[in-house]
């Protein structure tokens, strides 16, 4: 099997395990009696744990050297823990359960990101594959999983979801022991550590570019659905807006995205992200007429697909292979961390000017591309080198 299809099956299988349980999980826990107020504070301290095992891990694969085993061991025990919340009695040991799955489902896509990206990379000067491929797979397969998980829902009940996630989760965890192994580098490199990789400005740029976008998603993750319902656009209106925004972002992650890398500077592609994140949630603000959505949610395609596969390139040109998997956690780290907070400010934002306050996110989009003028110093990525 080549090494491409060897990726594409890992991505496959992790994002189906995603796409299977997102919509279904709170209606799973709701099922085994937890409270609104419980729920919340579940999937809070989900996040919190999150944000901190996703660098931990990784910094310890990058000190080892062990990304395969490091991603093949988390996919198995979140795939464990994931069937003991079938038989977890309370809410405690539900909520226990809960934050060990958080816990290793959190380093996950850094781990395979950075594998991903080191063997896309031509070790002779040949092509290998793009990473926009592999990634645009794993979106596409998200799509799948939630179509298949409400069918699954309907006819065996949701504890079918929870074993159909630890199933594909084990089918990841295969996966990724038959990918290559990464280039091994030198130890002095693979134990410079975390603070020496936050001391870097260009990387502390793209971590902040990277946060202020894809956080500026906040309000519209939470109060989309909301504010097209207060404008009459119905439920199933509301999911083909939705739909169209993921098929524009794997659109974007197929060819639209490598095509704009082969012929323009990652830090612009991050500036047209940027701008295209202005245009839509101005946008948002001004109008939810149904003519103004079909036009701007393709613009998801930019302000997520295109910034995250430009971010994919500056960064393994701004850090050493041996802090790879180190620095896709920060990447991840920063973008979560931003946008919990920008999620719980939408709330007092929303609640005070209304449609209006998705003007502050257009506004967090403006400031980025007067930012990524040093990034575009960075010399030519790699990957650049396969167009």
């Amino acid at each position: 099997m080549s090494v491409f299809l060897r990726f594409v099956a890992l991505y496959a299988f992790m994002y189906a395990a995603f796409g299977v349980s997102s919509p279904f999980m709170p209606a799973f826990f709701k099922e085994r009696g937890l409270t609104p107020e419980q729920l919340g504070f579940l999937f809070a301290a989900g996040t919190a744990i999150r944000l901190v095992s996703a660098p931990l891990v990784g910094r310890l694969a990058d000190l080892t050297g062990a990304l395969r085993t490091a991603l093949a061991g988390s996919e198995l025990v979140a795939a464990a823990v994931a069937l003991a919340l079938i038989s977890a009695p309370a809410f405690t040991p539900l909520l226990l359960t809960s934050l060990l799955n958080a816990a290793a489902l959190a380093p996950t896509t850094a781990l395979a990101d950075a594998l991903a990206l080191d063997a896309a990379r031509s070790r002779d000067d040949r092509p290998r594959f793009e990473y926009g491929w592999v990634r645009g797979i794993g979106s596409a397969v998200f799509v799948v999983g939630t179509l298949l998980s409400g069918q699954v829902v309907g006819s065996r009940g949701l504890t079918s979801i929870v074993v159909l996630q630890a199933a594909l989760l084990g089918g990841a965890a295969a996966a990724a022991v038959l990918l290559p192994k990464p280039r091994r580098e030198p130890v002095a490199e693979r134990a410079a550590g975390a603070g020496a990789l936050l001391r870097v400005p260009q990387f502390r740029r793209v971590m902040l570019v990277s946060a202020l976008v894809l956080g500026s998603h906040a309000m519209h993750d939470t109060f989309a659905v909301i504010r097209w319902g207060a404008a009459g656009i119905t439920p199933a209106m509301a999911s083909v807006f939705w739909s169209e925004a993921v098929a524009a972002e794997v659109i974007v992650f197929f060819l639209v995205g490598p095509a704009l890398l082969a012929r323009l500077h990652p830090a612009t592609v991050v500036a047209v992200a940027a701008a295209a994140g202005v245009v839509r949630w101005a946008a948002m603000a001004w109008s939810a007429s149904a003519m103004v959505l079909v036009l701007v949610q393709p613009l998801h395609g930019l302000t997520f697909a295109a910034l995250h596969l430009a971010c994919m390139r500056l960064i393994p040109a701004i850090v050493p292979p041996g802090l790879a998997a180190t620095a896709q956690a920060f990447y991840a780290f920063g973008a979560g961390a931003t946008t919990a907070l920008l999620t719980l400010a939408s709330g007092w934002i929303y609640a005070t000017f209304s449609a209006q306050g998705f003007l502050a996110m257009a506004l967090l989009c403006a400031a980025v591309p007067l930012l990524t003028a040093p990034l575009a110093t960075i010399g030519t990525p790699p990957g650049r080198a396969q167009r």
